[in-house]
């Protein structure tokens, strides 16, 4: 992908731990990254963050993940994190208290196997929505930047998003021309998070009134990190 080597995410021999949570995103990246791994001579395992909100829909997740990495030959750890507990003790949103455990969790499981690299599926809808939301909630110029490409996650790790300028439709296509299933979590469609709200009702009304919106969303993103020196 011409976009991975513009930005040299993946130079030959590196270390990667993949976040992966089952939906098409993650699965998407994990496949990829396991063919680029042939091709460069990478070092792939995954990581599944079990955040233990949703019961037997959450392990079955982590089962999904652990056959994806069996099928695929790339070793897989399921780390439990007690979201419910954190959020309680930090006042946060469980939304919120679960993002910020699982940056956590995977910049030590990084450090301790020695990955220099975080890799997560995000993708464009995701910069889109990202970007809606600053503006919404109100922004700084780096929120307009929305999510970079790759940022420090901590000593020695970097996060890097080699997906990101694929749209979600895309996605969906790259999973069935390999005939790659995944998993679907039902609270990403509760409205009562506000990124569900700007993907499911804000986002698609406004590609109705003015089509390829999203992109246009991304290249702003783009030319803000661009001009404030963010990759």
């Amino acid at each position: 992908m011409a976009f991975e080597a513009a930005h040299r995410l993946l130079t030959p021999g590196r270390r990667v731990l993949a976040a992966v949570s089952g939906g098409p995103d993650s699965v998407c990246l994990a496949h990829w990254l396991s063919v680029q791994a042939r091709k460069k001579n990478l070092t792939v395992a995954l990581v599944h963050v079990h955040h233990g909100l949703r019961g037997r829909a959450a392990d079955a997740d982590a089962r999904f993940v652990e056959r994806l990495g069996a099928t695929l030959g790339l070793p897989v750890a399921v780390i439990r994190a007690p979201v419910r507990a954190l959020a309680a003790k930090r006042g946060l949103g469980l939304e919120e208290a679960g993002r910020k455990e699982r940056y956590r969790v995977l910049g030590e499981r990084a450090r301790r196997g020695r990955y220099t690299a975080v890799a997560t599926g995000h993708q464009l809808d995701d910069q889109a929505e990202t970007v809606l939301l600053h503006l919404l909630r109100g922004t700084s110029l780096e929120g307009l930047g929305g999510i970079p490409v790759r940022r420090p996650l901590r000593p020695g790790v970097e996060l890097i998003l080699p997906l990101l300028p694929l749209t979600r439709a895309e996605v969906r296509l790259y999973l069935e021309r390999h005939g790659l299933d995944s998993r679907e979590d039902k609270t990403n469609t509760d409205p009562k998070f506000t990124r569900n709200w700007v993907r499911r009702e804000v986002l698609p009304l406004l590609e109705k009134r003015a089509p390829g919106v999203k992109d246009r969303l991304a290249a702003i993103a783009a030319k803000v990190r661009a001009a404030t020196g963010r990759a």
